[in-house]
């Protein structure tokens, strides 16, 4: 019979062959870097669920303030905030 619409790894992940991790973990994204300078961030923690970050962003200095909250015991931010762009002139 024909095994029309049927990957070739489809065939071998059933009967046990293929991949050593059997296909299951996707491969891990490396993460996006907005600009050249990310390791310059400044965090100070203003209170439990609020942050204050200085970084660099496209090229620019900015000031982000935002209250986080935890899901799955991951601190996420949360869409309250203030967000500041510095402009520096010499």
């Amino acid at each position: 019979m024909s095994q029309k619409g049927k990957r070739k790894d489809d065939a071998t992940a059933s009967d046990g062959g293929g991949d050593s991790d059997g296909g299951q973990a996707p491969p891990r994204k490396a993460p996006r870097q907005d600009s050249d300078d990310s390791d310059d961030i400044v965090v100070c923690e203003l209170s439990k669920n609020r942050r204050l970050t200085v970084r660099s962003w496209h090229g620019s200095v900015v000031v982000d303030i935002r209250e986080f909250y935890v899901k799955d015991g991951k601190s996420l931010p949360g869409k309250k905030g203030l967000f500041f762009t510095l402009s520096l002139s010499l």
